[in-house]
Order: C-alpha cells, then structure tokens, then sequence
C-alpha cells in the first residue's frame, strides 16, 4: 500500500489523482491532502476520501471533517500535509510559483515526489534537485511529455540520450490567423482541442509558454543543454515525447490524450496497471503530424527558450510574468498578445544572477510580479 500525501488535490491534476487512488484502492491510500481555498469542493474531496490530515493554505474556519480525519489551516498546516510523516509520496499538483516551495518541503521531509508542477523547476530547479541529491529522493515526472521521456529512458532519468523531442499540440488558437489574435477570447483560448485542464495551463498551452517551460523542466530532470532538446508541433496529442539515443534510434510514447496514465505511473512504475484510458487505435488516427515551430506565431516560447539558454533568475523572473500576465489576460484586462509583451518587459526589467536559496528566489519572484503588474496598463 503506497501513502500519498495529495498537495493541490482540488485542481484537475489533484482530482484526477483522487481518480487514481479510488480506481486501486488496494494499491493506494492518500493520508493527507491540501489545497489552497476552494472550500467546497475540498471539503466533498474530504468526505469521500477520509484523509487523516487535511489542510487549507487560506485562513478561516474550520471545515467539517469525518471522524478519524484532523483539519487545520494557514501555511504552517499546508506544509506539514507537504511532509506528511505517514507519507511515502507527495504528488505535488499545486499551481504555479507556490509548487516550489511544496516540493522542498516535502523533499526536505524525505518524501519521493512526483511532480505535476511545472514552475517548481523552472523557477527552482537547481534549488530543488540539489536538495532531492542529498536527500536520496526520487523525482518522478507527471507532465505527459516528461512521463513519456522517462518511460522512453526505461525511467532512468541519468540513461544516456542523443536528443530530447517534446511534442506540442499548438493549443487552441494555433489555427487562428495572426491579424485575429489581438481580438480573441479568454473563452477561445481555454478551448484546448485535445486536452482537458486548468485555465493558467490552458492559456500557456495556447502561447505555448508551457512548453518553454518543458524545455527548462528537461534541462532539470535528465541534464540536458537546451541544444539537445527539440519540439515539434504534434496536432494529434498521440506522441506524448520522444528521445533519440547514439545510434540513430527514436523511441516514443504514445497513448490516447489522458493524464490518468502518468498520474499512476509515477506512482506504480516499473508495474503497470490498468488506469481506464482508452486504447489508442492508429488506425482509427488514421495519420500523425508534425512540424516545426513558428517563433514569430509563439512569442512567449522563444522568451522561454532564451531564458533557458541564460539562466540564473531569468526563468524564475519568466514564471512571475507569466503568471501575472495570464491572470490579467482570464480577466479580461488585457488583449491576449500582450501576455508576451509584459512578459519581455519584466525579462528586461529583472536579472540573470544566480539565487541560491528558495528566500532569494520568493524575493524575485516577488520584484517580478510587481513590476509585470506595473506594466499591465500599458
């Protein structure tokens, strides 16, 4: 029986775990889970799964809870369900610069991780592999494109490799004509073609800032230069990645477009279990394409890709940005090409130096939302 402590359980990475755990419920327990506000929904979360601990990041009052679970609230609480002492693994599914300090609390617990938060290693990478190095943790990939790497790697993160192919499905405005993209939609670009999840990933699928981040995520995880990581633009979402080794060869995984398969393969693997998604049929697909990005249509992917090249603080100045840029974009208070222009103005406004402690980091992640924020009327 594996223990899970469950760090974003409301969100759709943290109900489709809940999924996962309820389909093997002889195989998995979560025994604490936390989320940052949404009441309800975690309070019905609560109620079915019956954790021993449960907690809310947002202050307030108590929740009903069953008998046999304890609740309690405010940051102290959220990352003691991070370092749950009866956990085995945190399922780190918490969004945005918030995923980071979740993993090195848990990792700092001794816990495995696996990890559904991009930003934890774009922003932190460095801080939060260096940290699971002396810990002896393992990290194990969720992103569909990082699940398939590593399972094309026979999830040996270390195995040696000749390049890494992420695939991208464009998102969903990547069929809209470029005079037309000052005038869509929150609601145009939340309509992904293939995937259901949340509206920040969603959006930064459309701009294709999620795929940035990917590649900085690759440099982290297998110890890639950004040289040997390539993308292609993969309509079908079937190929979920694909690594190319010494000889020439390629493998690739592929699979119908669901997030329950890598959900429960960081949690199972080598084993492999059925996790009710549905059987890919090729010849249903009939055929898969690929080509090459277009820069000049993905603005915020070559910003991503040049702070990956420079490092230092940029990639962590580059998640506050975007997550400032996004918010104000779902709220309708800018026009979706100016995601990329506040993200380029707060790039040049931050700095490239090294920031060895996740305090250094807060505070630049702190500078570089209040100076995106101050070019948001611009």
């Amino acid at each position: 029986m594996k223990k899970i402590a469950l760090i974003g359980s409301t969100g759709s990475i943290g109900r489709q775990t809940v999924s996962v755990c309820a389909r093997h419920p002889d195989r998995f327990s979560i025994v604490a889970m936390a989320a940052n506000a949404s009441e309800e929904r975690f309070s019905e979360q609560v109620a079915a799964v019956r954790p021993a601990f449960a907690a809310l990041r947002s202050e307030g009052a108590a929740l009903p809870v069953p008998a046999g679970t304890r609740f309690a609230r405010g940051e102290e609480a959220f990352l003691e369900a991070c370092a749950y002492p009866g956990a085995d693994v945190a399922v780190i599914a918490v969004t945005g610069f918030a995923g980071l300090k979740a993993a090195l609390a848990a990792i700092a617990a001794g816990k495995d991780i696996a990890l559904a938060n991009k930003e934890c290693l774009v922003a932190g990478g460095g801080l939060v592999m260096a940290a699971a190095r002396a810990k002896g943790v393992n990290i194990c990939p969720v992103d569909s494109e990082h699940s398939a790497i590593w399972q094309c790697l026979h999830f040996d993160r270390r195995a040696p490799f000749s390049k890494l192919i992420l695939t991208a499905s464009g998102g969903a405005l990547r069929d809209v004509p470029a005079d037309r993209l000052p005038f869509v939609t929150a609601a145009d670009a939340l309509a992904h073609p293939n995937w259901d999840m949340g509206a920040k990933i969603t959006v930064d699928c459309a701009t294709m800032l999620n795929k940035g981040f990917e590649v900085i995520e690759a440099m982290h995880l297998y110890g890639a230069p950004p040289e040997r990581i390539e993308v292609l633009i993969h309509r079908e979402s079937i190929v979920h990645s694909l690594v190319e080794f010494e000889d020439g060869a390629v493998l690739a995984q592929l699979g119908m477009p669901s997030m329950e398969l890598p959900i429960q393969l960081a949690l199972t693997y080598p084993e492999r279990l059925d996790c009710g998604v549905p059987r890919l049929d090729l010849a249903a697909v009939g055929a898969l394409h690929f080509a090459p990005v277009d820069m000049r249509r993905y603005p915020c992917f070559a910003l991503a890709l040049e702070c990956a090249r420079r490092g230092g603080t940029l990639p962590c100045v580059l998640n506050a940005a975007g997550e400032v840029a996004v918010s104000a974009f779902l709220r309708g208070q800018i026009k979706y090409p100016q995601i990329a222009d506040i993200i380029e103005r707060t790039l040049a406004a931050g700095t490239d130096a090294p920031a060895e402690s996740y305090a250094a980091l807060a505070a630049v992640d702190a500078a570089a939302r209040a100076a995106a924020r101050s070019f948001l009327g611009g």
